[in-house]
């Protein structure tokens, strides 16, 4: 049976279904055995082999009570990432490349049907006058809507797939990102109460690593997550909240930005705060609780480089308080972060430690920086290919108080 042949018989099921059958009153099972029912009737003596109808029923099925053909896409563990360029232009990240697939949206209208139906879920709102949501779907799934008149190409839509197994150090070692030994380090200075940061480049896996760190976080304490679209999975702590941001509504009412969740967060009596990504005026909130005694915070964040990410605290702490000086933002930083883990995503699509620095503090309108780990590439390196391993320094660890206080007596 011809592509469009097959399309035909769902679009005409489909149309039948929902002109003539009383949808709000089928259940789920009723729903796909009277979808097999109308294909089969539809295909009649034409040769169509049975997975071909399975997955024509399935469709059907998908487009009234599901997200379409995003259903099938999602379902496939290989993908990692969804991206939709308006109705015609669907493309997949599958083992760390991006290809286009050749399957479309009906229409315009049915993405905007399939869009609307995901952000509701969530309880969010997009439409003209709030074009631009963050939101996620019921397993999780990070997803950004942007719709037109601000998208050009059309309703623009980017799903990132939420893993089912949460991301553990184990599996950061197994993939080659770190070592045992760098792990065991990592997790006295979780232990320790260390306060992390995290940064990167988009898709270097922050998220990832953030996850596979908490959950080195003794099982006893109370932790506070704080996030745009919930997609944290620590496992094993009892005493654990979880808060997600809220969007305006379409009267401009009823913001709940990371701010206000961080500013919350202190009168909960937490003893971690782990923020999911600092991007604007949060940041002076994340400093100050850091430097008011909520030791142990974990928080990631986008820049190309340990220093690189200095300088985007230093911007967002501006952003949120335009007229402190940045001798005190400077001083804010190095007494509130104790280390910062740089990851990358390199040319080969690996992703990478590159960096594990001690901020030891500050002189001379300078933040001062310790590299304990730093990645180095070997001579099995090749354009194509990157080789090479998270090796230690020279320098020791200069803040071992906290390692004391925990009663830690170890080296990192």
């Amino acid at each position: 049976m011809l592509p469009e042949r097959e399309r035909e018989i769902i679009a005409e099921v489909r149309k039948y279904i929902a002109d003539n059958l009383p949808l709000s009153k089928l259940g789920d099972e009723e729903l796909e055995e009277k979808a097999e029912e109308l294909v089969r009737a539809r295909i009649g003596g034409e040769y169509c082999p049975i997975e071909k109808t399975v997955s024509m029923v399935r469709q059907v099925y998908s487009s009234i009570r599901g997200f379409g053909l995003l259903d099938g896409i999602l379902a496939d563990e290989s993908v990692t990432e969804v991206m939709i360029n308006g109705h015609e232009n669907i493309f997949i990240e599958k083992n760390g490349a991006l290809v286009k697939i050749d399957r479309r949206f009906e229409s315009q209208r049915r993405l905007e049907d399939v869009i609307q139906r995901i952000v509701g879920l969530a309880g969010r709102e997009v439409n003209q006058a709030n074009p631009i949501v963050d939101t996620r779907l019921p397993d999780g799934s990070r997803v950004n809507v942007v719709l037109p008149p601000v998208a050009l190409c059309g309703p623009t839509m980017t799903i990132r797939k939420f893993s089912k197994t949460p991301m553990t150090i184990e599996k950061l070692i197994e993939y080659g990102s770190i070592t045992k030994g760098i792990a065991g380090k990592l997790e006295l200075l979780v232990r320790a109460k260390y306060n992390i940061f995290i940064s990167g480049g988009t898709g270097s896996g922050k998220t990832t690593f953030l996850n596979a760190l908490s959950n080195f976080i003794p099982k006893s304490e109370r932790v506070i997550t704080i996030e745009d679209s919930a997609e944290l999975q620590i496992k094993g702590i009892d005493n654990l909240v979880s808060l997600e941001t809220r969007n305006a509504n379409s009267a401009g009412a009823g913001q709940i930005s990371i701010r206000d969740l961080i500013r919350s967060s202190l009168r909960m009596r937490p003893e971690r705060i782990v923020v999911g990504e600092v991007r604007g005026g949060e940041a002076l909130d994340m400093l100050q609780a850091m430097n008011t005694g909520h030791d142990g915070s974990l928080s990631t964040g986008h820049a190309n480089s340990t220093r690189d990410m200095l300088s985007r605290l230093e911007t967002m702490v501006l952003q949120g308080a335009a007229g402190l000086p940045l001798d005190a933002i400077r001083q804010q930083i190095a007494s509130a972060v104790d280390i910062i883990v740089h990851l990358s995503r390199l040319r080969d699509h690996s992703r990478k430690t590159m960096e594990i620095t001690e901020i030891t503090g500050y002189e001379r309108g300078e933040i001062l920086l310790n590299p304990l780990y730093v990645f180095e590439e070997d001579e099995g390196s090749t354009l194509g290919k990157v080789s090479g391993s998270l090796n230690r320094t020279d320098n020791p660890l200069r803040n071992t108080l906290k390692l004391r206080l925990a009663g830690l007596k170890t080296e990192i």
